[in-house]
């Protein structure tokens, strides 16, 4: 059972109550997160950077995220590693990377690594345990903001917060913390459901 989708009703709607912001519907949630659950699959294209001293890491990677498969990852930008791919297996988060040029290390005490953070994302979407949700703009684009809890490897709090947009329910904004910390970003530019193929891109997001 995915417990992402067994909150009891007096605690969701405790739970809606006391959010930030102003709750978001409790319908519009779970269908929406049920969209991500049940996709085929998505492509995506976002900026991800870590900003922790010493670690500072950032590119514009593209991603074929497969649910219940392998997903892969590959560098548009610097130009100096493009085209460089990883592969990227949700069962235990094995990294199989086709150059050692994508390997940024592993972050934190759960060994996250930079090219794991969209697929993440998306498996955090899809089957993490809600905090909170709550209407919030980011970048002046209305969007819904849900955080999720995902038990990590080493028994460390993972926890992402995405960003989705209310026109259409795509990701703008990630956000992924280890106890605490948030050690990687991405700001989407572009993201396609592989079964339905709507898209959206962004030009001039921050």
């Amino acid at each position: 059972m995915r417990r992402g989708f067994c909150v009891p009703m007096m605690a969701l709607l405790l739970l809606l109550a006391g959010c930030a912001g102003g709750g978001a519907g409790e319908a519009e949630t779970v269908d929406l997160r049920q969209r991500y659950h049940d996709m085929a699959g998505c492509t995506m294209e976002a900026d991800v950077t870590c900003g922790q001293e010493g670690l500072e890491w950032e590119a514009l990677l593209r991603c074929e995220y497969a649910p219940d498969g392998e997903s892969t990852v590959e560098v548009l930008e610097p130009a100096s590693i493009a085209g460089v791919r990883a592969a990227v297996s949700g069962s235990g988060w094995r990294i199989e990377y086709e150059d050692a040029c994508l390997n940024a290390g592993t972050l934190g005490s759960e060994e996250i690594s930079p090219a794991a953070c969209l697929p993440r994302l998306m498996s955090a979407l899809r089957d993490g345990w809600l905090l909170e949700e709550n209407r919030e703009d980011w970048n002046e684009i209305p969007c819904l903001r849900l955080t999720v809890d995902q038990s990590g490897l080493q028994d460390g709090k993972i926890v992402s917060t995405v960003w989705l947009r209310q026109e259409d329910g795509t990701p703008l904004r990630g956000e992924i913390a280890v106890d605490g910390e948030i050690i990687l970003t991405a700001d989407f530019t572009s993201f396609a459901f592989c079964d339905t193929m709507e898209s959206t891109e962004e030009s001039g997001v921050a």
